[in-house]
C-alpha cells in the first residue's frame, strides 16, 4: 500500500472541500470493505483518504408519508434490521439481508455499496475496466468471461454492475442525492450508473468532488415487490443473476410494473420489454415466463456465459411470481 494523507472531517462541507478535482487524487473512506482491498491490490492509490465516519447527519433512516430517507453512511446491517424498512419495503430488507456476509454487512455502508467498483477479475488484477492487449484487442470477449455481461455489452464494457441491492431500489423508484462543490443533485438511481466507453471513465455519474449523501425511496403503497437472486452456492457468494420486481395491480391484472435485472449488464438493467409484456395481464406462470423471455430477448452472451441467459430468465420469472404472491418464495 502506498503512502497517503488521512483526514477526518466532521461535516459534509469539510469533506467536500477536501476532495480533488480529478479521479485518483483522493478517495472517500466509509466502511472501507471495497476501497481498502483496492488499495492493497494497488488498483487505487489515492494521495488523500477522507474518512467520513464522523459526519453524523449521513447516518440513519427517517420516513414520512412521501417515503423513506436512507443515509449514505448507514450500514447494510442496520438497514436490514430497521423496522420501517422491513414493514414498508420488505423486498429491500430481504436483499439487504442477503448481501455479502454478516461481517461485511455490519461494516459496509449504503453509499459504499452503491459506489463499489466491479468485481471483474481483469479490473481487479490491474488490467482496467475495459481491458485490451498490446495489439488493442479486447481481452474479455474471447477470454475468461463466465461471469460477465450478457446485456448492454455491445461496446468495450463487459463487466457487470456489482450491487445486489440496487435493482430492487430501482424497482421501488429510488432516487440518489449527491453533494459537491457546485451544490446538490438528485437523480433517479438508475441514471447514476453509466457504461464507460473508454478507459479512465468511471461507471457512476459521480464527479471527483462529489459524495453520495442519501437515497430517497418513495412510499410503496399498494406495491407488490420481490427480490430474487441465483447464486452458485447458498453461502456468501456473488450472484450469477438476480431480478428486482415491483408491481401495482388493478383487481387481478397488472396496472404497472418495474422489472430490473442485476449481474447481467455493466449497469442495473431495467427491462421495459418485460414490463410491457406484463401490463394488463394477470400474473401466472405463463405471463411471468413471457415477460422473462422478453427481458432476455436481446441478450448477447459471450464465449463462455450463455448459461446466464437461462438463469436470468429464471430469476425474472420467480421474482414476478414471488411479488404477486406477496413476497412468498
Amino acid at each position: 500500500m502506498r503512502p497517503f494523507e488521512y483526514l477526518s472531517p466532521n461535516t459534509r462541507t469539510q469533506a467536500i472541500s477536501l476532495l480533488g478535482s480529478t479521479w485518483g487524487s483522493s478517495e472517500i473512506l466509509a466502511g472501507g470493505t471495497d476501497l481498502l482491498a483496492l488499495m492493497k491490490d494497488d488498483i487505487l492509490a489515492p494521495k488523500r483518504l477522507i474518512n467520513i465516519k464522523d459526519i453524523k447527519d449521513l447516518r440513519g433512516v427517517s420516513s414520512d408519508p412521501q417515503g423513506i430517507r436512507l443515509g449514505a453512511l448507514t450500514t447494510l446491517g442496520d438497514l436490514a434490521d430497521d423496522e420501517s424498512v422491513k414493514k414498508n419495503y420488505p423486498a429491500l430488507a430481504e436483499a439487504l439481508g442477503e448481501a455479502a456476509s454478516p461481517q461485511i454487512r455490519n461494516l459496509a455502508t449504503l453509499g459504499g455499496n452503491l459506489c463499489q467498483r466491479p468485481r471483474c477479475w481483469y479490473f481487479r488484477n490491474g488490467l482496467g475496466l475495459l481491458p485490451i492487449d498490446e495489439a488493442g484487442k479486447e481481452l474479455v470477449s474471447e477470454g475468461e468471461n463466465r461471469y460477465h455481461a450478457i446485456l448492454g455489452n455491445e461496446g468495450p464494457a463487459k463487466f457487470v454492475s456489482p450491487s445486489t441491492i440496487v435493482p430492487i431500489l430501482v424497482a421501488y423508484g429510488a432516487k440518489i442525492r449527491l453533494q459537491g462543490l457546485n451544490g446538490k443533485r438528485e437523480l433517479p438511481l438508475e441514471r447514476f450508473y453509466v457504461t464507460p466507453k473508454k478507459e479512465g471513465e468511471r461507471e457512476h455519474d459521480l464527479r471527483p468532488n462529489e459524495m453520495v449523501t442519501e437515497v430517497m425511496v418513495p412510499a410503496a403503497t399498494n406495491v407488490k415487490a420481490a427480490h430474487y437472486e441465483i447464486r452458485q452456492k447458498a453461502a456468501f457468494d456473488w450472484p450469477l443473476a438476480l431480478a428486482g420486481v415491483a408491481l401495482k395491480m388493478r383487481d387481478s391484472k397488472v396496472e404497472s410494473a418495474r422489472i430490473v435485472l442485476g449481474y447481467v449488464a455493466p449497469v442495473p438493467w431495467p427491462s421495459p420489454e418485460a414490463e410491457k409484456a406484463l401490463v394488463g395481464q394477470p400474473i401466472n406462470k405463463e405471463t411471468a415466463q413471457k415477460a422473462a423471455a422478453a427481458a432476455l430477448a436481446n441478450a448477447k452472451p459471450l464465449s463462455h456465459n450463455a448459461y446466464k441467459v437461462k438463469l436470468a430468465r429464471v430469476a425474472v420469472t420467480r421474482a414476478i411470481m414471488k411479488a404477486a404472491s406477496g413476497g412468498a418464495a
